[in-house]
């Protein structure tokens, strides 16, 4: 097996899909094989894919709030991986973004959670990553995550904290109630470990 750095170069220099992107091709995700913690999202947005930094927007901030993290932690891969489904920006389609490049998945994700041999907690956003991480059938979201404790606490399937969820979030306040709470716990738990 490659090293994890090699392996890592090698992701981010790929242009597998550049002719399909709209602004290019620049993989954005965060590997360290001691990391505890995998957050499984989709794929970057317009501002991710510019700044070059996973969740560098509002995502981001409600993401650290329910993990109940800082930003130094968040972005420490020795404590988080941050592995999406696609790692550059598909482009956006009428009301949201396109779904992730199937390429990139297909081409890097075993390679890539072969080298995570430390993680205790699978955080899992949104329904393309629920559909790769969860046993059994894909769900819609709500079902996946209204059923969370049927794979927790190894894995946790989640909304995407993205604004355009504030809808869902409103009309599922058991969400923010029982779940956050228990993922916070789960968090401090797995990272104080490691400390």
């Amino acid at each position: 097996m490659q090293s994890y750095l090699t392996l890592l170069a090698e992701v981010r220099r790929c242009t597998l899909c550049e002719p399909q992107l709209p602004m290019g091709a620049r993989p954005v995700l965060q590997l360290h094989p001691e990391a505890r913690i995998l957050i499984a999202g989709q794929a970057p947005g317009r501002k991710v894919h510019l700044s070059g930094i996973p969740f560098d927007d509002a995502s981001g901030i409600r993401l650290r709030e329910w993990l109940g993290i800082s930003a130094d932690t968040f972005y420490d891969p020795q404590q988080i991986a941050l592995l999406p489904m696609g790692f550059c920006f598909p482009g956006t389609g009428k009301s949201d973004d396109l779904p992730p490049r199937a390429e990139c998945a297909a081409t890097w994700r075993t390679k890539l959670l072969q080298q995570l041999h430390q993680i205790q907690l699978t955080i899992v956003l949104g329904k393309y990553a629920q559909a790769y991480h969860l046993p059994g059938p894909s769900r819609c979201v709500t079902d996946s995550v209204s059923d969370w404790r049927n794979t927790w606490p190894a894995i946790l399937p989640i909304p995407h904290p993205s604004p355009r969820n504030n809808i869902w979030l409103r009309r599922n306040p058991w969400f923010e109630r029982e779940v956050v709470p228990a993922l916070q716990r789960q968090v401090a738990e797995v990272l104080a470990a490691v400390n």
